[in-house]
């Protein structure tokens, strides 16, 4: 994991500083409200319905034991005992007075954490796979320029006030788990004729207008990804729209141009900069790839005999590990994800004590580190097998050990209207009352791997468009419904799903949910997953049984009143 050296905390020392005197002229009325609005916005810093909303940034969603003890105090002291993980690697705080923010970021600061740029029209926090260095199918560790791009986007003059906020996601698997399809820039690591460079992508994201990106270069070498994305943000700078919020991210301008005549920008440009000072050199790859070698793993038999003997014998144990573990790079070690989505639990939150037992379980299995997932859970990348059931009975103790990590009821899930001032409807009630529908396990397995993802509105931070169900919450008339839509996917095959009509009451959700579940059930064939069946079936049976009883009580109605 990256240390920070003398200059990355006098950089992180100075912006605390900093904000502590912003926050003074503010309350002594020398700042006013909507001058202070950009200076707490770049610090992490919302005002929400109830109360301030305080933004964490984990870079690349890597954290060590020491960070998380910290971010439990924090909660702690500075909040109401708890936090939610978004999926962009950030920790939220619900409750924070705007007075106590420089402390916290005082406290943060002693671990070499911040809430730099995790708001505001800005470079956002780098995010990538929760894998990152151990997974199997991994072609190139991407941490390395992951965090080369963290410092290069941090505090970057000519970048701090973009049309609109900046996201960048970069993956160096086989399998992209970053969501890279569905960011400003993605990136994917790829080696070509013996050497490594990047596919680039621009022009996605979700929100009002969601879009797939589109890839300008299929080939760049890693030496000149600062330069490249550098020359993307220039024409971005250059001609991105500030006249209308809702048309001003990068995929609006890459869509008007044409993702022909936007790349001839980019290459105009960076034909101006190409070899200039931001330039990657090997030395400096090579300083900051040191940080992230392998830890002292031991020489461990591919399978070890006691954690096969129990996997055989305690099916609870084994449910858990089917879903809550991932193949490894090193013979006898595997990821384990401690599940923040306990039934009744609002998706990602996580209580201070949780983060303490958290950091304990790293300590003792993980070499003292941990990662956040794009799923809204936490990984402990580095497990020895043979510790797998003892570490599975620590977490099931803290309420971490759910096994339905990619089932059904492992939802992602935003705020929504219980905390949000743009949401339109609230989240969590609808993902608990789905999770108290389907509380089997037994049933939860033999639906299979299915994604649910719901927004409290069309800024889509859960990430709706993109899951195999997703839900939407909506305005009408002053009330909650929540819009459907269906076949939607991340990965290399990224897509967007299709609204499958007319929105719902809250009330309606789980029976709602039931019938999509049954129609896949009904149809599916031996060993095909919900997006088989829904891709050979099409929307339409799905459609129909949703909306069959509705169309029969519209029916009926229409035969009273003409009666």
């Amino acid at each position: 994991m990256y240390q920070y050296d003398a200059l990355d905390r006098q950089l992180v020392n100075e912006r605390v500083a900093q904000f502590r005197d912003q926050v003074a002229r503010w309350k002594a009325g020398a700042l006013s409200d909507d001058e202070f609005r950009p200076l707490r916005l770049q610090n992490g810093l919302y005002i929400q319905r109830h109360a301030p909303m305080f933004r964490i940034a984990v870079p690349y969603g890597m954290l060590n034991s020491a960070q998380m003890r910290t971010l439990a105090s924090v909660a702690t002291q500075y909040d109401r005992g708890y936090g939610h993980f978004t999926t962009r690697h950030n920790l939220q705080l619900n409750w924070p007075k705007i007075e106590d923010v420089p402390d916290i970021l005082a406290e943060l600061a002693k671990v070499d954490m911040h809430a730099i740029q995790t708001s505001g029209n800005c470079l956002r926090n780098i995010t990538t796979d929760q894998f990152a260095g151990v997974a199997a199918d991994e072609i190139i560790d991407p941490r390395p320029l992951a965090e080369i791009l963290r410092q290069w986007t941090t505090f970057h003059p000519e970048f701090a006030f973009l049309p609109r906020k900046f996201k960048i996601a970069i993956s160096g698997t086989r399998d992209d788990r970053a969501v890279t399809w569905f960011h400003d820039i993605g990136l994917h690591l790829k080696e070509q004729d013996g050497q490594v460079g990047f596919t680039v992508i621009v022009g996605g994201g979700l929100g009002r207008t969601p879009i797939r990106g589109q890839v300008v270069r299929e080939f760049l070498p890693w030496q000149h990804i600062l330069t490249y994305c550098e020359a993307i943000l220039r024409v971005y700078n250059r001609y991105g729209r500030r006249d209308n919020a809702y048309k001003a991210r990068i995929k609006i301008l890459v869509q008007a141009l044409g993702v022909d005549a936007f790349a001839e920008q980019v290459e105009a440009e960076w034909a101006h900069s190409k070899d200039g000072p931001a330039t990657i050199t090997q030395a400096e790859f090579d300083r900051v790839a040191a940080h992230f070698g392998a830890p002292a793993y031991q020489s461990l038999s591919p399978l070890d005999a006691a954690f096969a003997e129990k996997i055989q014998h305690e099916k609870s144990f084994r449910n858990w590990v089917d879903r809550n573990t991932h193949a490894h790079k090193a013979p006898g070690y595997v990821a384990v994800t401690l599940s923040l989505k306990k039934h009744g639990v609002p998706p990602g939150d996580i209580t201070s004590g949780q983060m303490l037992a958290v950091a304990d379980l790293a300590d003792r299995y993980s070499f003292g580190e941990l990662r956040i997932s794009h799923e809204q859970n936490i990984i402990l990348a580095d497990v020895r097998q043979a510790d797998l059931h003892d570490l599975w009975q620590q977490a099931k103790a803290a309420g971490l050990a759910t096994p339905n990590t990619g089932l059904l009821t492992g939802i992602i899930c935003c705020p929504g209207g219980d905390f949000c001032d743009l949401a339109n409807a609230k989240s969590i009630p609808i993902a608990n009352a789905i999770q108290a529908r389907f509380d089997d396990l037994d049933y939860l397995f033999d639906i299979g791997e299915i994604d649910l993802n719901i927004s409290g509105c069309m800024n889509a931070c859960g990430h709706h468009h993109v899951g195999h169900i997703g839900v939407l919450g909506v305005d009408k008339n002053d009330a909650e419904f929540y819009q459907v839509t269906l076949g939607g996917r991340q990965g290399n095959d990224a897509k967007l799903g299709k609204v499958i009509g007319p929105s719902f009451a809250a009330g309606e959700m789980p029976d709602v949910v039931d019938k999509i579940i049954k129609v896949y059930l009904e149809n599916r064939h031996a060993d095909e997953r919900f997006l088989d069946t829904f891709d050979r079936i099409g929307i339409d049976p799905f459609k129909n049984r949703v909306y069959e009883g509705r169309a029969h009580g519209k029916a009926k109605a229409a035969e009273k009143e003409a009666a």
